[in-house]
């Protein structure tokens, strides 16, 4: 997928090892974090799980993370909205990345002509709403949010900065010489955009959807938090974020720990973003 050189300087990037270290271990924990749990993401331990002043008790042996306000496990919990989370986001980044990358080639190829025209403006208008407020209304309409929904419904709307990235890029590209030669030759157009012009945006591309997860991550954990992602009582880090924020100073594990994981996977994505944008530098062709 990449040339020597750019496996030699993204083998340099601690930017891009460390954000790539660190979503390596978030997938790990989200893999195996529920078999290490003793209890179930939804079982509730009136025995175990409370203290003897009747709060949920904190970290121990038996409750790695402590319990939350219902006495469940919050490490089982975490683990679980993890495999949530991760699926949403990179399953959301995977349909804006496709989406605005097909939209933004097709207007740079077409570029000041009727086509860039109609798909422009249309991006345009949908840059005027606000992200979130937009597919908060959306999620709002729904009478059931499920992982299915919030992905779709993210995927649907994150894809426009990515169309305009890769329309300034496709105009560069497309005047390239090896690209009016192939023109010139009779070739198609989808062969000419699939062949060369995707693999020379291929490294913006990348970069801007590697990026857009980590804004996934958090889009996914505020609608959670507001009450309009996935419907309870399926744990989400946004959702544990909530419910633990009345608990702060009995028992502040159970806001610190949902908190902490979204702060670490929002971070880890950017990390990544950078050092591969470093090492793809975009501005070369």
């Amino acid at each position: 997928m990449f040339d020597r050189r750019t496996r030699a300087r993204l083998a340099k990037s601690r930017p891009a090892l460390l954000g790539a270290a660190m979503i390596a271990l978030l997938v790990l924990f989200a893999w195996i974090g529920p078999a290490m749990a003793r209890h179930g993401p939804l079982e509730s331990d009136f025995t175990l799980g409370i203290s003897s002043d009747g709060t949920p008790i904190g970290p121990n042996l038996l409750f790695p993370l402590g319990a939350d306000r219902l006495f469940r496990d919050v490490l089982a919990r975490l683990a679980y909205a993890a495999r949530l989370s991760l699926f949403v986001s990179l399953s959301a980044t995977a349909i804006a990345a496709a989406t605005g990358a097909l939209v933004g080639i097709v207007a740079g190829w077409h570029a000041e002509g009727r086509i860039d025209r109609l798909l422009m403006r249309f991006v345009d208008v949908m840059l005027a709403f606000p992200f979130l407020l937009l597919v908060m209304a959306i999620c709002a309409a729904l009478d059931h949010t499920s992982a299915l929904t919030i992905l779709l419904t993210l995927g649907a709307t994150s894809w426009l900065g990515i169309a305009r990235i890769l329309r300034a890029k496709t105009i560069q590209v497309r005047s390239l010489e090896y690209i009016l030669a192939s023109r010139a030759l009779g070739q198609s157009t989808v062969r000419i955009l699939a062949k060369h012009v995707l693999p020379n945006v291929s490294g913006p591309l990348i970069v801007s959807a590697t990026m857009l997860a980590a804004q996934m991550v958090m889009a996914d954990s505020v609608l959670s938090y507001l009450g309009v992602g996935i419907s309870p009582p399926v744990p989400t880090w946004g959702r544990m974020l909530f419910e633990g924020q009345d608990y702060y100073a009995t028992a502040p594990w159970i806001a610190v720990a949902p908190g902490v994981t979204i702060l670490v996977a929002v971070w880890a994505f950017n990390m990544l973003g950078e050092g591969l944008r470093d090492a793809l530098d975009p501005h070369e062709v």
